[in-house]
């Protein structure tokens, strides 16, 4: 018999926002990591505002902020505006900010005028901290094997926008809105600024063209992100934030015997001698193209550094699962600090993706034994 297309809804209902979410839901163990990485950042979110006692308006609280900026990351939402919209509609999105039902959702702005308030304080890198020290309570962190690489983040600003530093007009030599042609004319960061961003710089990577990019480096144990940067693109910022991570390795573990691989572009005499220097055993690859490589050959022969090149490889899930799921391929946002709080957040993201699922593994494997 054919059923009747109708609507009916009931009056009052007793469900709750939880009996929505399945309980095989890999958002329900990333929820509660995440509350977990928040418990521990309880005394910093105390110091961001004023005291009770002294009255005023109460403000969103800063943990539903951060879900909420983490289900943009997770669900590949481009704008705070669309996020808002389906906040309204989603009950799996309600569920893990902590918004009942009956809870009106805020408007796009309150990102924007929190986004600063956060930076102050380091809240994300505090968060990507205490995410990472539940990796480490479960053993899931080497002190001893990393890589380090570094990649490219598309700055949110037009070519036409370009323009030289000395000219005090936008629309001169192609700015903005002049709509002119710049193809043919010489441009470099020494002569030439970006108007509407001006941390990004114009840099040049491979047989590519030209683009006005941002320079991102991290670092990796074990499929982890455990540290991350970001700098202005220039021809050395890669080594120049891979040397300063490492020395926090180094610090951190005084006394073990560290590795770290890493891809052609760090094979730099200066590089490999600082990495000596901090008692690092290099596990660079080695580049011979034309020139002789800053690598002994005997570290090069050695069983732990062909392990170290084939580790090395999954730096990259990171960086790839960041520009095709995350918010990093091409930021919304300008500003060093802004942008830098972004990718940040998108690595503590990945982090929190990637050990759900060793969660997982580790789970169904002590339920074989």
């Amino acid at each position: 018999m054919r059923g009747s297309d109708t609507y009916t809804e009931s009056l009052f209902s007793i469900k709750k926002l939880d009996d929505f979410v399945p309980a095989n839901h890999p958002l329900r163990a990333i929820r509660a990591m995440v509350n977990d990485a928040f418990s521990q950042l309880e005394d910093l979110f105390a110091g961001m505002y004023e005291d009770a006692s002294r009255g005023g308006r109460p403000s969103i609280a800063p943990q539903k902020l951060l879900r909420t900026m983490l289900l943009q990351v997770l669900y590949s939402v481009r704008s705070e505006r669309l996020l808002m919209e389906q906040v309204q509609y989603n009950l799996l999105f309600r569920w893990l900010i902590g918004l009942s039902m009956d809870d009106s959702v805020w408007v796009p702005t309150v990102f924007s005028k929190n986004r600063q308030r956060l930076i102050e304080h380091e809240v994300v890198v505090a968060f990507f901290n205490a995410v990472l020290a539940q990796a480490e309570r479960r053993n899931w962190l080497s002190k001893e094997h990393f890589s380090v690489d570094g990649t490219l983040i598309q700055a949110w600003a037009s070519h036409k926008s370009f323009v030289p530093k000395d000219s005090g007009d936008d629309n001169a030599d192609g700015g903005s809105g002049s709509g002119s042609d710049f193809r043919g004319r010489p441009r470099s960061n020494t002569t030439h600024e970006l108007k509407t961003d001006p941390d990004s710089r114009l840099y040049r990577k491979g047989k590519t063209a030209s683009e006005l990019r941002f320079m991102t480096l991290m670092e990796n144990r074990n499929g982890l992100v455990v540290d991350a940067t970001l700098s202005r693109a220039n021809g050395c910022a890669e080594r120049t934030a891979a040397k300063a991570m490492i020395g926090k390795v180094r610090q951190a573990n005084p006394e073990a015997a560290i590795t770290v691989g890493a891809d052609k572009g760090y094979d730099a005499a200066e590089f490999i001698a600082e990495l000596h220097r901090l008692k690092v055993t290099p596990h660079v690859a080695q580049n011979k193209s034309g020139r002789r490589s800053a690598l002994a050959d005997e570290v090069a022969q050695h069983e732990g550094y062909r392990v170290s090149l084939q580790c090395r490889k999954r730096i990259e899930q990171g960086f790839g699962w960041a520009k095709t799921i995350g918010r990093v391929r091409q930021v919304m946002i300008r500003g060093l600090q802004k942008v830098g709080q972004m990718f940040v957040l998108n690595m503590a993201a990945y982090n929190l993706v990637r050990m759900r699922s060793l969660g997982q593994v580790h789970l169904q494997g002590a339920q074989c034994a």
